[in-house]
């Protein structure tokens, strides 16, 4: 009697364990929004300024006409984390 019982209570735990690990329908998840831009492939870059890992700041309008410039991003890069 107290087998069956742990038995059950453990297929119902495992029962339990797997509905809470399955993902929400597709319907419910929500796909993110592009950032609105009015620009356009072949549009020249707006100019804006970013930190480097030197601690300065640099301007796109810097590089203009002397170097090309390549941004690469490196997410959680440089955090400590």
């Amino acid at each position: 009697m107290i087998k069956t019982a742990l038995g059950l209570l453990a297929l119902l735990v495992t029962a339990i364990s797997a509905m809470a690990q399955q993902q929400p329908p597709a319907a419910s998840i929500q796909k993110p929004t592009p950032p609105h831009t009015t620009l356009k492939v072949g549009d020249k870059a707006p100019d804006f300024t970013l930190p480097a890992t030197d601690g300065k700041a640099y301007k796109l309008s810097d590089f203009k006409g002397k170097k090309n410039v390549v941004l690469a991003f490196y997410v959680l890069a440089f955090t400590g984390g």
